[in-house]
């Protein structure tokens, strides 16, 4: 099942998504983190003095905090996506699945963790074919991937 999950078109096309969904939020965040070390390194050479190195320690501080939190909130926001994403793509894998075993007239599939199976047993290759063939009709009549 990992294989599939890590392999079929659907996970590469939401993986792509989630990519694209979540990439501003990550640049703002890595720009941020580019600033405050900027800040900090104008602290460490020591050219600030007084009053204006008190609001730039406090500056740093809160960018810090601040940075962390979003960090934080875009983990699990994308932890909870990548979650929905997969559940999504379970019921796909299982009607693959079920389709395979009737159309080859199969008893028994079983997904992992198995202790020991024949690789001729696999057919796991199976379930990425019809994946990818279910993706491009996907494609072809919604036009999105």
């Amino acid at each position: 099942m990992k294989e599939v999950l890590d392999n079929a078109p659907q996970v590469v096309a939401g993986r792509l998504k989630l990519d694209q969904e979540f990439r501003a939020r990550n640049d703002s965040i890595e720009l941020d983190e580019m600033r405050a070390d900027s800040l900090e390194q104008r602290l460490a050479q020591g050219d600030v003095g007084g009053d204006d190195r008190i609001q730039l320690e406090r500056d740093l501080r809160e960018m810090r905090r601040s940075i962390s939190r979003r960090k934080e909130d875009l983990r699990d926001e994308l932890s909870f996506r990548r979650t929905e994403e997969i559940q999504r793509l379970e019921e796909q894998i299982n009607v693959a699945v079920q389709e395979i075993a009737q159309r080859n007239g199969y008893d028994l599939i079983v997904s992992s963790p198995v202790i020991y199976a024949s690789p001729e047993l696999d057919i796991t290759d199976l379930i990425l074919e019809q994946l990818e063939v279910e993706h491009a009709a996907d494609q072809l009549e919604f036009g999105t991937d």
